[in-house]
C-alpha cells in the first residue's frame, strides 16, 4: 500500500457493468478492468482497490443507476463523488465513447478538478421524491387518458354541450353514452376504467403525500412556498408542485 499517495478511480457505471481505470497520484491512467454491479463484486473492488492507497478518490457519471453505488462507496470510507455528465469538460471533435474512454476521462478529471459534483440526497428525501414523481407521473396519465377519450368522442361526433371540465355533471353524461358497435363500445367503456383507475391513483397518492410531507425535513422552507403561492395546483393539492426546485434553492443557500 502507498501511504502517502492518492489513488484516483474513475467509474463507467452501467446495468449491467462496471468499467473501472485509476491512477496513482499523478502516474499515467490505467485500466483496472470490468467487474459487475452486484454488491459482492464492489465490495471486492473496494478491497482491491484499499490494498493500493490509504487515499482513495472515485467518482462516476450521475445517471439512471442512481446513488446506491455512491452510498456504498462512502460507506467503505472512500471520497467519493457523482459528478454532473454535462458539465465534464470535452474537447472539440471528441465524440468517440467506450466504456474505457470514459472511465479514463473520469480519472483525468478528478484529478484535476476539473468535475462539478451534484447533490446526493439522502435516502429519506430520495423516498419522498419517488413518491412526489409517482404522483406527478399518475396526473400526468390522468391528463392524456382524458384526451384519449376526447379524441375517441370526436372522432365519433359526439361532443358535450356543457363545459367539460370532467366534474360530476359531465360524468354522468359519459356515463349515458353507448355506440352500435360492441368494439367501439368496449373500447369506449376502457378509456373511462382507465380515467377512473388514474383518479384513484392519484387520489391514494396524495393521502400517502400528504402524510408524508410532514415529515419530511424540507417541510417548513417548502411550504408554503412563495414560488407556489400563486398557483392554481398548490391550492388544489394541498401541496407545493414544486418541491424540488424549492428543495435546490434551500440546499444552495444553506
Amino acid at each position: 500500500m502507498n501511504q502517502d499517495s492518492t489513488l484516483y478511480v474513475g467509474l463507467d457505471v452501467h446495468k449491467d457493468s462496471i468499467t473501472v481505470a485509476y491512477a496513482m497520484g499523478l502516474d499515467e491512467v490505467e485500466l483496472f478492468g470490468k467487474i459487475g454491479t452486484t454488491q459482492m463484486e464492489v465490495d471486492r473492488l473496494c478491497k482491491r482497490l484499499q490494498s493500493k492507497a490509504r487515499h482513495v478518490h472515485v467518482v462516476y457519471e450521475a445517471g439512471p443507476c442512481g446513488y446506491g453505488l455512491n452510498r456504498r462507496l462512502v460507506e467503505k470510507g472512500f471520497d467519493s463523488m457523482v459528478c454532473a455528465p454535462s458539465l465534464i469538460p470535452r474537447k472539440p471533435g471528441d465524440r468517440v465513447k467506450t466504456d474505457r474512454r470514459d472511465a479514463f476521462k473520469l480519472v483525468r478529471s478528478l484529478r484535476a478538478g476539473d468535475l462539478s459534483a451534484v447533490h446526493v440526497p439522502s435516502v429519506e428525501d430520495e423516498a419522498f421524491r419517488d413518491l412526489a414523481r409517482a404522483w406527478s407521473s399518475a396526473r400526468d396519465d390522468l391528463k392524456q387518458a382524458r384526451q384519449r377519450l376526447k379524441s375517441f368522442l370526436l372522432s365519433h361526433g359526439v361532443q358535450y354541450s356543457g363545459r367539460a371540465n370532467w366534474g360530476p355533471a359531465h360524468r354522468r353524461w359519459l356515463s349515458t353514452l353507448s355506440f352500435n358497435s360492441a368494439w367501439q363500445q368496449l373500447a369506449f367503456n376502457e378509456h373511462r376504467r382507465t380515467i377512473e383507475d388514474r383518479l384513484a391513483q392519484g387520489e391514494r397518492l396524495e393521502v400517502a403525500l400528504r402524510e408524508a410531507v410532514v415529515g419530511w425535513r424540507f417541510y417548513r422552507s417548502c411550504w408554503p412556498c412563495r414560488r407556489c403561492a400563486a398557483s392554481s395546483s398548490r391550492r388544489r393539492w394541498g401541496w407545493c408542485p414544486n418541491w424540488e426546485i424549492c428543495r435546490a434553492s434551500t440546499i444552495r443557500d444553506s
